[in-house]
């Protein structure tokens, strides 16, 4: 038999009872590989290391490893996991559920600053979303635009729609969901059951009832036979009582299960028993990995197909979310429509069931009374299809249409709700028509780089030769992109032009964090004279690297010192110039003199300070392309050596932001790659190199 790929609902139900035995553990750190395997790993009080694996390409699991079972950390993290770093260190693991029977776990973290939710679609193509506490997409592998879902950053994530669930369904309706089928007994438990088909096989098994039977032909013994041995499998699942199963064949592993099958006992499989399903389940999956073919070799060769036929497919999604919006949105429009020209009817219907709950009638009784009605022929009461009271609504027929009423309002307002949601799918429909441009840039980027590859490739087969040095990106049709995150990015910062980093306070919180976690002995620290300005920082080694005494250059302190200036509140003052001090860390402290009181942000300097007088309040901003592409902003002599272009700011008359737009404006005319200035110097990310307060462009 073939092996498992992917985990079903009902080894998930099984997963979940104990990946929630690591509740409290503390995230230490995220890695991605490639664009499909999720690694969290944790620090649990009791177990220790703790090591999360979620997949969703083509093997689609989640379990926690063995260390030895995890593969070795990949080189740089891209920009998801970086994300997740920065949302996730230090996090605790607060447990995790599954969507109703779905293959979707919720994975929930809490910290102090933000709480954050990690959704694992382990069905269809598979994704991941990471949401705030809002429930809103920060970030997720796939962007989703269908006619029924939508899962996009900023957008509210969307589960797909309910299916029913086997654990929980009563007889009467397991019952109806068997008698409503037109096909035998296995595949309808299989399909309308949604036990999949090996646990559908399974329970007529155990139950003894023949698999084939036609539905015509069952009746109630089958039913409740089935039934009986669907409770026993829910009892089980419930229970967290399991007895893991990993199934071979012919020395390869075909299977993992919570408990023992009679399935694969009748199919004579050789079976090993694990202590948790979890162990079972990552002993599986590393096998599994282990007897896969051996990889062709990598010619680091990205797979530029495999990325085309992906934008294209992302493509058809959100043309077919388009008509989909369209669609609802008439639907909405025609539903309003239709209220008002049957509104003598509407507002009966309303009235009638209002003045009833007025009075205290119960629901099923109106319910009564209304099928009554419609025996009578009462036009009103006829419209009725459906009462539900624990949602205070009525639903009514018109025409061809049927529309759901809240019966505490009225005709108008009824109408005026479906209007309004009609003009929030048409809104969405907006966000999907700018959604599809923008991939149609990215997949007229990716046919370039493709193109450009295979022309490096003709040029020289055997070898990667690296950018010209003298390359010109101003005029360049297609600029790759090379992006990653790093710790300081929430900070003020930049590199001096010896290389050094400098950080910098954007608020009094950061000022205070700046100093009590990321400043070392041998760091220089910086401030100006002018009250108001940013803890400035330059670091002789990363907050991971020991530390190490160095000797800083003076072109380094005399940039630091204008960081210092320039970010300071002396730019919203209007004012060109000011002076700046240099100390050791060991001068700074936030004990004040007896009497005295430091507010938040704020320290006191002790000993003999070096000074920097009349230090010009100037900046430059400007998009790299050497080496990493991006934004950079910071004292003019740091970044006109490593931008491709600059924009000098002086203090002056145009707001943060209106000086940021100008700015991208003259970066767009400069660039022939207009699409590469709009993703990686858009107005807000220059304008977080800006100081507070107006600006004034210095023109060349």
């Amino acid at each position: 038999m073939d092996p498992k790929r992917e985990l079903t609902s009902i080894d998930l139900a099984a997963l979940v009872t104990e990946l929630n035995r690591y509740e409290g553990a503390k995230v230490d750190k995220a890695y991605l590989y490639g664009d499909d395997l999720l690694r969290l790993r944790m620090r649990d009080f009791d177990r220790g290391r703790v090591e999360l694996l979620v997949e969703v390409g083509e093997i689609k699991r989640a379990h926690a490893a063995k260390p030895e079972n995890v593969p070795d950390a990949p080189g740089r993290p891209p920009n998801f996991a970086m994300m997740l770093r920065n949302r996730l260190s230090g996090a605790d693991f607060a447990g995790v559920e599954q969507y109703e029977f779905d293959r979707i776990l919720t994975f929930e973290f809490e910290r102090g600053d933000e709480n954050t939710k990690i959704v694992a679609e382990l069905f269809g193509q598979g994704n991941i979303a990471v949401l705030d506490e809002t429930g809103e997409v920060v970030r997720s592998l796939e962007t989703v635009r269908l006619k029924s879902r939508t899962v996009a950053p900023g957008a509210q994530y969307e589960f797909p729609s309910s299916r029913l669930n086997p654990l929980t369904v009563s007889y009467d309706a397991f019952k109806r969901q068997m008698e409503e089928s037109d096909t035998d007994v296995v595949r309808t438990l299989a399909t309308q059951l949604n036990l999949g088909g090996l646990y559908a096989e399974e329970l007529c098994t155990r139950a003894g009832v023949e698999k084939t039977i036609p539905i015509e032909e069952a009746g109630d013994d089958e039913y409740r036979d089935v039934y009986g041995a669907m409770e026993e499998l829910r009892a089980t699942v419930k229970s967290g009582d399991f007895d893991p199963r990993l199934y071979v064949e012919d020395d390869s592993v075909v299977d993992v299960t919570p408990f023992p099958l009679e399935e694969h006992e009748r199919e004579e499989l050789n079976s090993e028993a694990f202590d948790t399903f979890n162990d079972a389940v990552d002993e599986y999956f590393h096998r599994l990995d282990l007897s896969d073919d051996e990889p062709e070799e990598n010619d680091n060769r990205p797979d530029f197909e495999a990325e085309i036929a992906k934008k294209q497919r992302i493509i058809e999604q959100q043309e077919g979310a388009i008509e989909g919006f369209e669609e609802q949105a008439q639907q909405e429009r025609r539903r309003a429509e239709l209220l008002y020209a049957n509104y003598e009817l509407v507002d009966e219907v309303l009235s009638t069931v209002r003045g009833a709950r007025e009075e205290g009638v119960p629901w099923d009784e109106i319910r009564e009374t209304l099928e009554s009605g419609a025996e009578r022929g009462i036009p009103a009461a006829e419209a009725v299809r459906g009462v539900d009271g624990a949602e205070g609504t009525v639903t009514v027929e018109i025409e061809d249409a049927t529309v759901e009423l809240d019966v505490s309002t009225g005709v108008e307002k009824n109408a005026d709700r479906l209007y309004t949601e009609a003009k929030r799918i048409e809104e969405k429909k907006e966000g999907a028509l700018a959604a599809i441009e923008d991939t149609r840039e990215d997949l007229a980027d990716v046919k370039r780089r493709r193109d450009e590859w295979e022309q490096e490739d003709e040029d020289d087969e055997e070898e990667e030769e690296e950018e010209p040095a003298d390359i010109d990106w101003l005029n360049r049709e297609s600029i790759p992109l090379r992006t990653e995150e790093y710790w300081y990015e929430r900070f003020r910062w930049f590199h001096t032009s010896d290389g050094f980093l400098v950080i910098g306070g954007r608020n009094a919180d950061q000022n205070e964090e700046i100093v009590k976690k990321y400043t070392n002995k041998h760091d220089l620290f910086f401030h100006t004279q002018a009250h108001g300005g940013p803890v400035t920082v330059v670091k002789a080694t990363g907050p991971s690297e020991p530390s190490k005494e160095v000797e800083f250059p003076d072109s380094t302190k005399q940039e630091a010192a204008q960081f210092a200036v320039s970010y300071s509140s002396i730019w919203k003052e209007g004012r060109f110039a000011d002076d700046a001090y240099m100390v050791s860390p060991d001068q700074v402290s936030k004990t004040p003199e007896s009497g005295e009181y430091i507010e938040k942000g704020s320290f006191v300097i002790r000993g003999d300070r070096t000074y920097f007088r009349d230090v010009a309040a100037e900046v430059a901003v400007g998009v790299q392309c050497e080496g990493e592409t991006r934004v950079i902003g910071g004292p003019p002599s740091a970044i006109e050596g490593r931008a491709e272009t600059t924009i000098r700011l002086q203090p002056g008359q145009y707001a943060q932001n209106d000086a940021a737009m100008m700015c991208y404006r003259k970066f767009r005319e400069r660039f022939a790659d207009t699409s590469f200035v709009r993703k990686i110097a858009s107005a807000d990310k220059i304008q977080e190199f800006l100081p507070p307060g107006g600006s004034q462009l210095v023109e060349d």
